[in-house]
């Protein structure tokens, strides 16, 4: 078969069921084309995409800025390693410090990536300035996470899809459980060996599970007064995605700063980036603290050969660009509240959905069945049937998290379709 020919569905399916690992189970469209909040599979039907890449393309699919800082660098130059300066990755570096406010940033590549170099910092961290004995630093994590699929990673994880005959795990982590302030504060008095708190302001795997207002800034308090870093994963809540532009930053919905705001805002030591990092355009991930911090590693203790290049660093800096320009933030959060309403609506006469919660437009419906039944696939089957695509998680739970350029026409016709398939459904 060349390589131009066109392949209808079956064909797509077929190529990847017979020659790629059969790591992931996609809902059944294969995609050709996106623009903005569309996507077009192979046949040429349009879909609007609710699911943004797990949140990697909060700018929008193929943002033409951004597509243009990714073609214009690589004409130029792709790629050093880090064996040599480039003249993009200073500016990156300083531009995405001043917008988070950190003093320094290491980059990576992917979410996972960045991840085990939060815990590696981390530890390091503990050892030369906390004082930790080596090899007893431990970090608390939460259950039901999803921070990666690396070794590490899956060794505190409790999906056990994810971690089962993968073993052996590595030790050092110590689990609570999520939203639970008295939990953690419990681990943090009776174990003096803690480096840090890993933590994911809403958590998206597990059916976007929002906590109380106050639950990071809380955490975040318990962890300075003992000594421990307070590390965010905003990999997926990050950049916009939740209506501020970190969700550690709370649900305030005003653009000043206010009482509620002091109440519920939290600020990391140890700050995790990916996915919207690059507009979906190209692997960029971040790790960003401040010098008492990252100044603990020092040249050959970490790094990635593509961490850093420069179309990473002309992608993410364009991306952060689009984000400021174009309101995003403030956009997920009015259309957000849009979603959630109208979909509450309708839940107060259904018996097919039984509740809406997120953020911004990080959003989740729980369908009244069970985790093992088949109904939110089947959902998901019929919504693409309808023209919109999301994915199950969890079973019973639908997640919804649309592109954040959407247009509140564009959302009321999306609640449309997914109120009249649901109903589809009721028993």
């Amino acid at each position: 078969m060349a390589a131009t020919e066109t392949l209808t569905s079956q064909e797509a399916i077929a190529l990847e069921d017979k020659y790629g690992a059969h790591n992931y189970h996609p809902l059944p469209v294969v995609l050709s084309r996106g623009e903005g909040v569309y996507v077009w599979d192979v046949e040429g039907k349009k879909y609007y995409d609710f699911l943004s890449a797990y949140s990697a393309v909060n700018q929008g699919h193929c943002h033409p800025r951004i597509v243009n800082a990714m073609i214009e660098q690589a004409k130029t130059l792709t790629l050093t390693s880090r064996a040599f300066y480039n003249d993009t990755l200073g500016a990156y570096e300083k531009y995405a410090t001043s917008y988070f406010g950190f003093d320094k940033l290491l980059p990576m590549n992917t979410g996972a990536e960045a991840v085990e170099t939060a815990i590696k910092l981390s530890r390091k961290w503990a050892y030369e300035k906390k004082g930790v004995p080596e090899h007893e630093a431990q970090i608390i994590v939460c259950s039901n996470n999803f921070h990666g699929r690396t070794t590490t990673i899956i060794s505190f994880s409790n999906d056990e899809d994810a971690r089962k005959n993968f073993g052996p795990y590595t030790p050092g982590f110590i689990k609570i459980a999520y939203d639970d302030i008295e939990a953690l504060e419990n681990v943090l008095t009776s174990h003096k060996n803690v480096a840090g708190f890993l933590v994911e302001p809403i958590q998206g795997e597990a059916g976007v599970y929002t906590p109380a207002d106050d639950y990071m800034k809380r955490a975040q308090e318990l962890c300075n007064k003992h000594n421990v870093l307070f590390i965010a994963d905003e990999i997926q809540t990050g950049i916009a995605r939740t209506g501020a532009l970190l969700a550690v930053c709370g649900n305030c919905s005003c653009e000043e700063h206010c009482e509620r705001q002091e109440k519920t805002y939290a600020q990391p030591d140890v700050l995790i980036l990916g996915k919207a990092l690059s507009g979906g355009a190209y692997p960029v991930s971040a790790v960003l603290a401040n010098d008492a911090v990252m100044d603990v590693i020092k040249p050959g203790q970490h790094g990635s050969t593509f961490g850093g290049n420069p179309v990473a660093g002309a992608v993410a800096t364009e991306a952060l660009e689009v984000v400021k320009d174009e309101h995003l933030i403030q956009n997920a959060r009015r259309l957000g509240t849009i979603f959630r309403e109208k979909i509450n609506d309708f839940i107060a006469t259904s018996n097919i959905a039984t509740l809406v919660r997120g953020r911004g437009l990080l959003n989740a419906v729980v369908i009244n069945d069970t985790e093992d039944s088949s109904t939110a696939w089947d959902i998901c089957m019929a919504l693409r049937d309808n023209g919109l695509l999301a994915k199950p998680t969890h079973g019973n739970i639908i997640r919804f998290a649309p592109p954040l350029v959407m247009t509140e026409e564009q959302l009321l016709d999306c609640v449309a379709i997914i109120i009249k398939t649901l109903k589809e459904f009721e028993k």
